[in-house]
């Protein structure tokens, strides 16, 4: 869970109240009357293959699970403006992680606190005894925050309690003896419990974020755990949240390894939030790895909180997972209207031996190809100069797989421009001489309503020793993902032109540009209008 105020004078004020009260005591269960979406769906920057709310605020995914035919996604959710207030969770579910389905709030603030954010599982074998093996429970960790004793700095406000549902997600029960892990340590930052099931041990593994570090608890029944130990980088003092971990086998090899993913608030590659990751060993009681081989899940600057689904069937064998595609920077104030954020495309994550060094590769999951419409291919192209490219699409709602001879380009940079007729443009570039990939969203809208959002041109290291160059782009209504070398380095923006960006061109600076045979697909959006 994460959370970033600016102050705003007496509506602070109001604002602070308002949480207190509301987390004071359990809400009325008022469904969302949001299964059929409205024309709000076409309003401006509203995304057409990502996830958002219908309306509201949004971030961090929680308690994503898999469960008969049906792919569960929570997420932080203040149902009564567009700006971060108590936190509820907010419920999705999807049969293919590409059409969603908005569901009534799963989980509503109580005496304890608001709901912060978390994971659930599948207690297949029931061994909570909250169910029964024929139907078993859904157990859901979260972190209660406690306004009221933050507000009185006792220091001990986050807790971790439990949940569950008898009905595969829907109605869900608090646990009559939360929190389950007090804060005993009295750790101002203690929150985002993930749960995983450790086969060798045969016990749960919880894993949750403390200041700078993470805290590693077991527990054979969900309901009593036992601390184990802690990871850290010595002498970090950057803020750690939304832990998750889990085992990866290496693709094309006999070999598992353990996979820790951690957020990180501030101070990333390109400043503000960011999504890390540890590959190590995990042996029931501690994670070790090489604590300075920190790797980035996406250099970009609005991939946060990114999770894994629980219980993915055995017969699909995927790692898959999701993000919150803002940044704590410029989030609450992004110029959205009825809705802010929205989650990253799903993933699949592989891991990857690339000599000696294991690497995650992230990918969109392969059920985006169902929005394809008829693409435009072009073939072998030389080009010297800025080309124009024009085909049955629309830039801002398109798939673009490129692939760069890099034998035969000789320009010292290239890259592709999205512009529209107010004078806005979106610019990705590479340049050979610096072993760099540039993302430049300065000029992308003329009404500039964050210093922090357009300050920087943002990077991320490219290997350009070797025969070709894969660029894979989604662009939607206010946002591009961009996966080069099959996943190998990912980078996720956001960005909010005045227009849409109707013109696409490839750049050339230096010598030539040599492209094979590329193709652009139009994407059909996932929501009915």
């Amino acid at each position: 869970m994460t959370y970033y105020l600016k102050p705003i004078g007496f509506l602070t004020l109001i604002f602070l109240l308002l949480i207190i009260y509301s987390c004071g005591e359990e809400q009325p269960k008022v469904a969302i009357n949001n299964t059929t979406i409205t024309n709000g769906y076409n309003e401006q920057h509203r995304p057409q293959f990502h996830f958002t709310p219908e309306a509201n605020w949004m971030n961090d995914p929680n308690g994503m699970f898999y469960y008969e035919g049906k792919h569960h996604l929570f997420y932080q959710y203040f149902p009564d403006s567009t700006v971060w207030g108590p936190m509820h969770w907010g419920h999705a579910q999807s049969e293919d992680l590409v059409h969603w389905e908005h569901l009534p709030i799963g989980l509503y603030p109580d005496s304890i606190g608001c709901i912060f954010s978390g994971g659930a599982v599948v207690d297949n074998n029931n061994t909570s005894k909250l169910g029964t093996t024929e139907k078993p429970p859904i157990v859901a960790t979260f972190t209660h925050h406690d306004f009221v004793g933050e507000k009185a700095k006792t220091n001990d406000f986050q807790k971790q309690s439990i949940a569950y549902s008898l009905d595969g997600g829907y109605k869900w029960t608090k646990y009559k003896d939360n929190p389950v892990i007090p804060n005993t340590e009295k750790i101002k930052d203690f929150r985002d419990p993930k749960v995983v099931w450790h086969e060798d041990s045969q016990k749960w593994i919880l894993v949750l974020a403390a200041y700078d570090r993470v805290k590693f608890y077991s527990s054979p029944n969900l309901t009593d755990w036992e601390f184990l130990s802690d990871f850290a980088i010595k002498g970090d003092k950057r803020l750690w949240e939304c832990p998750d971990l889990f085992p990866m086998k290496v693709e094309g090899a006999n070999e598992k390894k353990w996979v820790l993913i951690v957020s990180i608030q501030k101070e990333a590659p390109n400043e503000g939030t960011a999504t890390s990751y540890f590959v190590g060993e995990f042996d029931g009681k501690a994670f070790k790895c090489d604590i300075k081989n920190q790797k980035w899940l996406d250099w970009g600057t609005d991939n946060y909180a990114f999770v894994t689904w629980n219980n993915i069937p055995k017969d699909d064998g995927r790692i898959l997972g999701i993000g919150w595609m803002s940044n704590w920077q410029y989030a609450q104030i992004v110029p959205t209207e009825k809705w802010r954020s929205a989650m990253t495309m799903t993933r699949e994550l592989k891991l990857l031996n690339i000599n000696g060094d294991y690497q995650i590769y992230s990918t969109p999951v392969k059920e985006f190809q169902k929005l394809r419409g008829k693409s435009t291919a072009f073939g072998q192209m030389d080009i010297k100069e800025e080309k124009v490219l024009q085909g049955s699409f629309v830039p801002s709602q398109a798939e673009f797989d490129f692939s760069v001879n890099l034998k035969k380009t000789t320009a010292a940079t290239f890259g592709i421009k999205f512009k529209n007729d107010v004078g806005e443009y979106f610019v990705i570039k590479f340049n050979k001489k610096n072993g760099k990939m540039y993302v430049d969203r300065t000029k992308s809208n003329s009404n500039k309503f964050s210093e922090d959002f357009y300050k920087k041109i943002h990077s991320a290291p490219i290997n350009f020793n070797q025969e070709e160059l894969k660029i894979r782009l989604f662009m939607d209504a206010a946002s591009a993902e961009i996966f080069i070398d099959d996943g190998a380095i990912n980078f996720t923006s956001i960005l909010f032109p005045s227009k849409k960006f109707d013109k696409i061109s490839l750049l050339v600076e230096d010598g030539n540009l040599n492209l094979n045979e590329s193709r652009i697909y139009p994407l059909n959006s996932i929501w009915n209008k």
